[in-house]
């Protein structure tokens, strides 16, 4: 299991949020092609974050986060809005780099969750974690996992997890 942060070239863009559908057909198309499971994600308009569960014997997070940048990046494209380009002509959508975690435990499982849905309120998108649209939360909700009211107490200690501070 992978916690993954994936990042826009240009930080002040809202291109994740503005194109959803894309990434999420993007995400569903990967998925098809090279199985994984997200056990929660949260996309905002610059960065994303998603804990992902490959295959037993599959580690190969990067080939999946490369499918769904290149499938997201066609979409958007497609879709007419104007991206800078690099020197060599590739889009600049996103940073090259990404964050990667291996989960250790439970214990960190349940760390990177409440990340997750505490992001949006973290970066001052939203006052509740229950007002963001776009994560997992409101499955968790659905589920009986978390209650509609959280609002974490993730504030304390938990450290940047590959996303400077802003």
């Amino acid at each position: 299991m992978f916690f993954i942060t994936a990042t826009l070239f240009d930080r002040r863009s809202r291109v994740l949020v503005d194109h959803i559908g894309a990434l999420r057909t993007a995400i569903r198309l990967t998925r098809r092609r090279y199985h994984f499971g997200i056990d929660a994600i949260v996309v905002l308009p610059d960065h994303l974050h998603m804990l992902i569960a490959l295959p037993d014997g599959d580690a190969d997070f990067s080939i999946r986060l490369s499918f769904i940048k290149r499938r997201f990046t066609r979409a958007v494209v497609s879709a007419g809005t104007p991206l800078a380009r690099h020197a060599n002509g590739e889009a600049a959508l996103w940073q090259r780099r990404f964050w990667e975690h291996t989960i250790r435990d439970d214990g960190d499982f349940a760390r990177h969750v409440d990340y997750i849905h505490y992001n949006p309120v973290k970066h001052g998108l939203v006052e509740c974690v229950s007002d963001w649209p776009h994560s997992s939360f409101h499955r968790y909700v659905r589920l009986g996992i978390l209650p509609q009211d959280w609002d974490g107490d993730v504030r304390q200690g938990l450290g940047s997890f590959g996303e400077r501070d802003r």
